[in-house]
């Protein structure tokens, strides 16, 4: 039985959405806590040992270290079959959701939550703006494709759900928005979601201290 080991911590929803995955595919794994907030992704040495990116998580399956949430889902319903694609053309379209995931919705909505919690200075309005514009942009491709669907692929959850689930399940005051009120179809997947076995809120799935948000009357 492989062992697997996940550096993380618990404001990272890329790091949640791995962690996430595994709970709920019922693969037993250890979190190793990552003082992200303290530097510790920056300092080389770190860089040198867990992973050169500089980045979590991180999965370690014995003498394996995987990179990547995208590739690290992949990696994993390959080899459990767990909440994989059923054929090529499901590969494809989970593939598709996973990098527009990367690219158009966790990027904006990580970087603006970021900026609004954790940021030592008040953040700039005018990038808040323009982070706020990109994420509602996203965010209404997916809830729109929701109208349609239960999950991003069909009737079952897939890792596609797991990717775009990465920060949708921290407090409406780190993220801004309130799904139930400003995105139906988005809030109404996330309570599917929380009804698979093994599902936990990420504060509650990955170590580390919960830091109170610094800036969020900021808009």
């Amino acid at each position: 039985m492989p062992t697997y080991r996940l550096h993380c911590f618990a404001q990272s929803g890329n790091a949640y959405k791995v962690a996430l995955y595994l709970n709920c595919a019922g693969i037993e794994w250890e979190p190793v806590f990552v003082d992200y907030m303290a530097g510790a992704t920056r300092d080389p040495e770190w860089r040198a040992r867990v992973n050169p990116m500089g980045e979590v998580p991180v999965l370690e399956v014995d003498d394996k270290r995987l990179t990547q949430s995208g590739a690290i889902l992949t990696w994993l319903a390959d080899k459990t079959g767990k909440f994989a694609p059923k054929g090529d053309e499901q590969r494809y379209e989970a593939l598709r959701w996973i990098l527009f995931d990367n690219h158009k919705f966790t990027s904006y909505l990580a970087t603006y939550r970021f900026q609004r919690c954790f940021m030592p200075q008040p953040p700039d309005p005018a990038v808040l703006a323009f982070l706020r514009m990109r994420i509602d942009g996203a965010l209404s491709v997916v809830n729109e494709h929701l109208s349609k669907t239960p999950y991003l692929l069909g009737e079952e959850p897939t890792i596609a759900d797991f990717s775009i689930a990465g920060y949708l399940f921290y407090p409406s005051t780190e993220l801004g928005y309130d799904f139930e009120t400003s995105h139906k179809n988005i809030y109404a997947w996330t309570q599917r979601m929380k009804a698979i076995p093994g599902w936990k809120d990420p504060y509650d799935l990955i170590p580390g201290e919960r830091i109170a948000p610094r800036w969020t009357s900021q808009s």
